[in-house]
């Protein structure tokens, strides 16, 4: 079955249908009336989520484990910044691969290579010898994590309800953040070792996450909207039926599901004949050359989300966080370990937060007042090290809004660019191109980190470490009126609906506002209905 595929049927492109109204559904509701939150699909959240650990944890141990490295294997900067953003240009063949692999063999699946792949890549950095072996377990890990950036906000947005997608998808950035966590644990933890056996620590133990992975993610059903894309239509309306907040809702999101595929409304069979035909070139075509208007702007939205997310300078922040701590005074390195801790304590805390508000406030406010925040601690933090660096002695009030600088920073990114990333650019696309659409995001993602990360020692030696902080706020600030220009509202909406509010030229507000009208005409027409049956639903 895993060969099916359905984007055309005898050459004609088939277009989906006008979506039914989920979100309304749920938004109508009363807060009595308001299902539960779908339990199910919380578990199912967690486990396919736990892949961005491996992400996380790779990120936040590494930013210890150069300090190791460096002394052990006698290398320069310029190796060190290869080794620590080289990982994310290799997770574009990872991305690029789960792209293809989850359209064919399924998302549960891709998900498990995943791990294979990040264990085999954590098991040869803990035994590398020298640079080059360590480049080649960099490689292979980078390949695993490129299949976990790209899968995990797939299957989870596909398999939540729309009543709490955001939280749901948010789980990747969670684990993400407690992955880095962990690694500066992981760091303070093995610092005390022989410096040639603790780095080696520090990056092998990522075996062990791998394989609980591996276990415990085989018990994940599979996504539905992939086993309607093979036409097993009864297996479907099984997982959605586990996971919708109610019977009815399930009914629903299969028939759009159902409508985005191009089946017939009336086709009910258990197993429909899915006709074989050239997907990856159709999929290509209808994003990349032949887009409507409504995929040109939802690309330029994830492409501009991705690309911003990094190159407002997360990754320069959490990897050479130790490096940071040194310029702004703080010498010793069990110092340097304690207050990367701290980081990733901040960033998980806020993180946590995120997931609680996403489906209650909206994409919008969230990511706008992040970014706003973010803009204002890199100055401060850009302030503090120029202070420090221009003068000749330690300045303490210079060093603590450096360090607040730095710790708002990581906490104004984690509520709101952090998490929103990857749950928008999951729901934005349609069915018929999004993984291989989201494909497309994470390798903008990942080429923009890997940029950051291999050039941000060099490029605060050039500029001084303050001016690199000055140049990040100036991109969060482009990117603050590229959000508030181009990203509509996805809130509560489902995900065969979300693509009726972009196009008309970024004037995205006109179709926010026509599918409201659609909502209240809908609902008006029940009510109306209701009455002449001598009641209101």
């Amino acid at each position: 079955m895993g060969d099916r595929k359905l984007v055309e049927n005898n050459g004609i492109s088939i277009e989906p249908k006008e979506p039914r109204i989920i979100s309304s559904e749920f938004e109508r509701c009363s807060p009595k009336e308001r299902p539960k939150r779908n339990k199910y699909a919380f578990g199912c959240s967690i486990l396919a989520s736990m892949p961005c650990f491996l992400l996380g944890y790779e990120i936040g141990v590494m930013s210890g484990a150069i300090i190791y490295i460096k002394k052990d294997l006698k290398v320069s900067d310029v190796q060190i910044e290869i080794l620590v953003g080289i990982i994310s240009l290799y997770s574009l063949i990872g991305a690029a691969a789960a792209g293809r692999i989850s359209d064919w063999g399924g998302r549960r699946w891709t998900i498990v290579i995943a791990a294979g792949i990040f264990f085999a890549g954590a098991l040869l950095m803990g035994f590398a010898t020298d640079y080059a072996f360590l480049m080649v377990g960099r490689f292979v890990a980078g390949i695993g994590i490129g299949f976990a950036v790209m899968i995990s906000p797939v299957y989870t947005a596909e398999i939540s309800p729309a009543s709490s997608r955001g939280c749901l998808t948010s789980f990747t950035e969670v684990f993400v953040n407690l992955g880095v966590l962990l690694g500066y644990v992981s760091n303070y933890a093995f610092s005390k070792l022989p410096v040639r056996l603790g780095w080696r620590f520090m990056l092998g133990i990522g075996t062990i996450p791998s394989i609980f992975l591996a276990i415990t993610v085989i018990a994940l059903p599979e996504s539905p909207r992939w086993l309607v894309m093979q036409g097993r239509l009864s297996d479907a309306r099984i997982v959605l039926e586990k996971t919708s907040d109610t019977k009815a809702e399930a009914e629903l999101r299969l028939a759009d599901i159902k409508a985005a595929a191009g089946i017939p409304d009336n086709c009910n069979d258990d197993v429909v004949p899915i006709p074989k035909c050239s997907q990856d070139d159709a999929v290509w075509r209808k994003l990349l050359i032949h887009p409507t208007p409504s995929i040109r702007h939802i690309l330029i939205a994830a492409i501009g989300v991705h690309f911003f997310q990094q190159s407002s300078g997360i990754d320069a922040v959490v990897l050479y966080s130790p490096r940071i701590f040194e310029k702004a005074g703080i010498t010793n390195d069990t110092e340097k370990l304690l207050a990367t801790i701290a980081i990733g304590a901040t960033k998980t805390s806020f993180i946590l937060v995120a997931t609680f508000f996403l489906d209650k406030v909206g994409r919008r406010p969230l990511l706008l007042s992040s970014v706003g925040g973010m803009i204002m601690s890199l100055t401060l933090l850009g302030v503090g090290l120029t202070v420090i660096d221009k003068s000749d002695g330690k300045v303490i009030w210079a060093l603590a809004l450096a360090i607040a600088g730095v710790l708002s920073f990581v906490g104004f990114f984690s509520i709101g660019l952090g998490p929103i990333t990857p749950v928008y650019t999951a729901e934005i696309f349609p069915l018929r191109l999004r993984a291989q659409a989201f494909s497309v995001g994470v390798a903008v993602n990942r080429v923009t980190s890997g940029v950051i990360s291999m050039t941000f020692l060099s490029l605060y030696k050039a500029i001084t470490i303050g001016g690199a902080f000055f140049l990040f706020a100036g991109i969060a600030s482009l990117a603050l009126v590229f959000f508030y220009t181009v990203l509509p509202e996805t809130r509560g909406k489902n995900l065969e609906e979300v693509e009726t509010l972009f196009g008309n030229n970024f004037i995205w507000r006109s179709s926010e506002g026509n599918l409201k009208n659609r909502e209240e005409a809908e609902r008006n027409g029940q009510i109306q209905t209701g009455s002449n049956n001598g009641s209101i639903t």
